[in-house]
Order: structure tokens, then sequence, then C-alpha cells
């Protein structure tokens, strides 16, 4: 390994320096394995196999992360939703996400989450929580729990229709105005 390489990492948090280097490389498009993780945070081509059993291990740790950052997206208001339009803007919020980062949200969902790995189960806990905890805010005497399945499984199907281009938009106000519509739509019809 170079000097240079060998400088670039100094921080301390070799975790963090690899999972960011991942998630760059994930986000950007380029194909990526542990040895180009350690070659992009300055390291040893070993040094990310204290943290990482293999690749798979890797791609579970930056879907955690991912489902945090979706989390934080989430909640950036600071409060829950007290309408069906909340419900509607929290909706949006989701699929903006998937729509601005649509390699790691691919990578969030796309396989089944290891059970294995308590960080990613704890994280997608979170997600359901929130959205199970939103709907009972708005529907205080509804199934909270079939209802956080619905509205999920709603504002992931358009996420993955739009990434998929099965529903093409012009502009990211369209695809919001979408969304709006298609929740508009569904909770309308909802009888208590």
């Amino acid at each position: 390994m170079s000097t240079s390489a060998k400088s670039g990492y100094h921080h301390g948090d070799l975790r963090a320096s690899l999972l960011g280097a991942a998630m760059h490389r994930l986000e950007a498009g380029e194909p990526f394995s542990l040895r180009a993780i350690a070659r992009d945070a300055g390291v040893s081509q070993t040094a990310p196999y204290r943290h990482f059993t293999d690749r798979e291990a890797l791609e579970s740790a930056l879907a955690a992360q991912g489902l945090r950052d979706l989390k934080a997206d989430l909640t950036a208001g600071g409060k829950l939703p007290a309408s069906t339009s909340d419900l509607a803007e929290l909706a949006v919020t989701y699929v903006e996400f998937a729509l601005r980062r649509p390699a790691l949200f691919r990578l969030m969902f796309g396989n089944a989450c290891d059970v294995d790995n308590e960080d990613r189960v704890q994280a997608a806990a979170e997600i359901h929580d929130l959205l199970k905890l939103a709907m009972t805010q708005v529907f205080p005497d509804g199934g909270s729990e079939a209802l956080a399945s619905a509205g999920w499984a709603l504002a992931h199907g358009l996420a993955f229709l739009h990434l998929d281009g099965k529903l093409p938009a012009q502009s990211s106000r369209e695809v919001a105005d979408h969304v709006r519509a298609a929740f508009a739509a569904i909770l309308s019809v909802r009888t208590p």
C-alpha cells in the first residue's frame, strides 16, 4: 500500500470510514467490494474484515444506515402526522428519498432483512413503529398495524413504480402530486 493511501485514513473510526466509502461507491453507481472500499479508505485489504465478515454483511450495514437516513427524513419536521394530508406528506418524503437515493433504496429493500444483523433489524423496526404511530395518530380507532402496512405498501409501491419508470413524471412536483392524489384516493374511502 502506498504512503498516500496510508495517510488517507487518520480519523480513527474505521467502520464509519469503510461505510462512507461503500456508500459513496454505491450511490455513484460504482461497483464495490471489500477490497475497493479498503483502497478508498486508505487501509489494508484485510482491515474491512474487522467489521464485516463479507460483502453481504457490508450491504446489510449500508441498508441499516439507509433505514436510519430514511427515518431522519421522515421525522425531520419533528411532529407526527395529524391528518390524512400529513400522512400523504409522509409518503411524499418516502418517495422523494427513494428517487434521491435509488441505489441505496434498492439495496435497503431488494432482499430480505438479515435477521442476524441487529442494527438492521432495529432500524427496520423503527421505521415500522414510526409508520404505526403515524397511523394511530390519524386513525386512533383503527387497526394501526394493518393501516401501517397498507400505508407503507402504498408509499413503497409508488416509490418503485416511479423508480422503474412505470409512473413517469416530468418533475419532482409531479411525483409529489401523484403520491398525494393516491393517498387521498385511498384514505378518503376508508371507513371507520
